[in-house]
């Protein structure tokens, strides 16, 4: 079962942070300099398709993979242990992500425009970034950087 976890958890980490990356590296420069959220919305509609479920099996395998290390859950946040450690960092980053992704739902997308483009520019970029430290966090379980 572990061996399964661990694939899911990486195929949904490639989907999720590959989708940003390319999103703020390929999209988002042509976004904004032709100034056009139909472009950012066109991708972000097509992406949402994988990228939500990505996401939601990352945070299911995420807990399971957590569980199985530490399966006493008050552990999670013990940052005197390095195990703990790395799984509370991961935690923080995807409350993060959550905050971000509800504040660019709530707030920026209902009144997306060509002024605010910028805003979502923001948004993109630290989801981005959130999603590569997620992998550098995770990458960390194997090779102890974080420990």
């Amino acid at each position: 079962m572990y061996g399964y976890l661990i694939l899911a958890h990486i195929l949904g980490a490639t989907i999720w942070t590959g989708g940003h990356i390319v999103l703020s590296l390929a999209v988002l420069p042509r976004v904004l300099k032709e100034k056009s959220p139909e472009r950012l919305l066109e991708f972000e509609s097509a992406f949402e398709r994988i990228g939500k479920p990505a996401m939601l099996v990352q945070i299911i395998t995420g807990l399971l993979l957590a569980h199985r290390l530490l399966p006493d859950v008050y552990l999670w946040l013990d940052w005197s242990n390095p195990v703990s450690r790395v799984v509370g960092m991961k935690l923080m980053l995807l409350a993060l992500t959550i905050l971000l992704a509800a504040d660019a739902k709530l707030r920026v997308l209902p009144k997306l425009s060509k002024k605010n483009l910028r805003d979502m520019a923001a948004h993109i970029i630290a989801v981005t970034l959130l999603s590569v430290l997620f992998v550098i966090v995770g990458v960390s379980f194997k090779t102890g950087w974080l420990y």
